[in-house]
């Protein structure tokens, strides 16, 4: 049996090194190595070349190696065989911790403070709002929405969370739906973005959806905060809303394109934080000895975990 990598912007031989220590017996090849494609019955991605699997007739899964996969939806040659993804505690922790530490940096007006540290100067602010006086609003309620939003909400933020279709969050309240998605927004003043990119949330961070943000809150102006995926932000909306204050300030893991170009305005904004997608970096010890368990229990019969349904893109 045979387990090919297909990985672009990765280290390729160290993904082959693990799989290897951790399926010995199993022989795993990159792409461009010689191989037989009948042998190939696993294949491992991320950010693959499209039409890598085809023509492997007894590949029988595909394991991504991230928590998205629009990397894989987008092939059109992509076999018809399950799919599974990423669901991690560390990648979890990870994500939540990304989240907390911006809300809580725009809450306490971190940005403000570097720049007064920079000038030497001193301003004793001693109207700072509480977490209880702001409102976070978490868009997309899978396993990383969740969890953000149970951890911001034991910080003191008032959460709630909209999901496309019905969730049940124990504690949290939840908007469902195009129908709930204005009322959503208007109780928000942080917008924690964690949906999973699909034809129909691309570009769904547009100028029309931060119009619809809560005005009046206790920061001053509505935070938009994007860890999920670049595709679903219209970046010249953003610029725009923060230009004509429709958005305070944004924090910004991803991007359209990516690595950032140096010609993005984004850089030097005044209110924007850019991080370099990384807001949670998946662990490859960890992803590989999920992966390895995931293949032990399909080949004694059980069912895979974490399957991505087809039809919804996630």
């Amino acid at each position: 049996m045979t387990i090919l990598v297909a990985l672009t912007g990765w280290h390729v031989d160290s993904w082959v090194e693990r799989l290897e220590r951790l399926l010995p017996g199993r022989r795993v090849v990159r792409l461009g190595d010689a191989y037989d494609p009948a042998a190939v019955t696993y294949a491992v991605a991320w950010k693959h070349p499209p039409g890598a699997f085809r023509g492997l007739p007894n590949l029988e899964a595909i394991f991504s190696l991230g928590a998205g996969v629009d990397h894989l939806m987008g092939d059109p040659d992509l076999p018809d065989v399950p799919i599974t993804r990423v669901v991690d505690d560390d990648l979890t922790n990870r994500m939540s911790e990304y989240v907390v530490l911006h809300c809580l940096m725009h809450l306490r007006q971190q940005r403000r403070y570097d720049a007064q540290q920079r000038a030497h100067m001193w301003e004793d602010d001693r109207h700072q709002p509480a977490a209880r006086d702001v409102r976070v609003g978490v868009m997309g309620l899978g396993v990383l929405g969740q969890d953000a939003a149970r951890k911001l909400a034991f910080m003191g933020f008032d959460v709630a969370g909209w999901s496309r279709t019905p969730k049940d969050c124990p504690g949290l309240q939840v908007f469902t739906g195009e129908a709930e998605r204005a009322a959503f927004l208007a109780r928000t003043d942080i917008l924690v973005l964690l949906l999973p990119l699909t034809p129909e949330t691309h570009g769904i961070a547009n100028y029309a959806l931060f119009k619809g943000l809560a005005r009046g809150g206790r920061l001053g102006g509505p935070v938009f905060v994007n860890a999920g995926r670049g595709g679903l932000q219209v970046e010249e909306d953003i610029l725009r809303a923060l230009d004509d204050g429709t958005l305070m300030a944004a924090s910004l893991d991803v991007f359209e394109t990516e690595p950032l170009p140096d010609s993005s305005r984004f850089w030097d904004h005044p209110s924007v934080i850019v991080t370099p997608h990384n807001a949670a970096m998946s662990d490859p010890d960890s992803i590989i000895r999920l992966v390895a368990r995931q293949i032990a229990c399909f080949e004694a019969g059980e069912p895979l975990e974490h399957l991505v349904d087809r039809q919804r893109g996630y």
